[in-house]
């Protein structure tokens, strides 16, 4: 078991993680003004499930792989790159073609649909390095080599896992209460545009990061 100083350094750390403005954040709140506060809490429900993957992988070893291959490395830095630089081109091209955030061009409400909103969450998660590298990196550390490598780091994801919901659920649900205030034509163009391009910056950022 993790010893309760070491727990709180974790709880700390990986809380300050989740609050601070990122991939996960833009995403959410991306899609929370796309369709409500159910896509959000979708969305959000997708990122919180790769950290899931991360664990494994990091708990498996494979991360040994990814970090002393550079070719492994860098095609999965330029999948995630291109992800969410699709998903930054997605909302600038509702912008050119006249849609707000929570309505179509002919005035209908924007469906809410599950699949899409827990694909969109996971790959945006899932496809980022630099989550991959800081579980790699980061979860070692509270890990006693004496019990389950793998059991343990999906308890530490597992209690990730309730903070970044808690912390993007409220996101999404802030977002929906400006539903009103958004659906201005040129709130919602504004909006669309700053986090396309948000999107797109990460994803720039990420395909020219240097591999570690």
């Amino acid at each position: 078991m993790i010893e309760s100083q070491l727990f709180l350094t974790f709880l700390i750390a990986i809380t300050l993680l989740t609050v601070a403005p990122g991939v996960d954040t833009m995403v959410t709140i991306r899609n929370s003004a796309r369709g409500g506060w159910q896509d959000g809490f979708a969305t959000s429900a997708g990122i919180c499930f790769g950290l899931f993957l991360h664990a494994t992988v990091s708990a498996l070893g494979i991360s040994v792989i990814l970090l002393q291959s550079a070719n492994a490395f860098h095609v999965l830095k330029l999948v995630g790159a291109c992800y969410l630089i699709w998903l930054g081109i997605s909302s600038l091209r509702g912008v050119f073609n006249g849609a707000g955030l929570f309505s179509l061009p002919e005035g209908r409400a924007r469906p809410f649909q599950l699949w899409r909103s827990l694909r969109e969450g996971f790959l945006s998660n899932a496809l980022n390095p630099k989550t991959a590298l800081f579980y790699m990196a980061f979860l070692p550390q509270f890990i006693d080599p004496e019990d389950s490598a793998l059991t343990q780091s999906l308890f530490l994801a597992a209690i990730h896992f309730v903070i970044a919901m808690l912390w993007q659920c409220g996101l999404a649900l802030a977002v929906n209460s400006a539903r009103s205030w958004l659906q201005n034509k040129i709130v919602s163009h504004s909006f669309n545009t700053v986090s396309g391009s948000v999107l797109i910056y990460l994803g720039v950022r990420l395909a020219l990061m240097k591999d570690q």
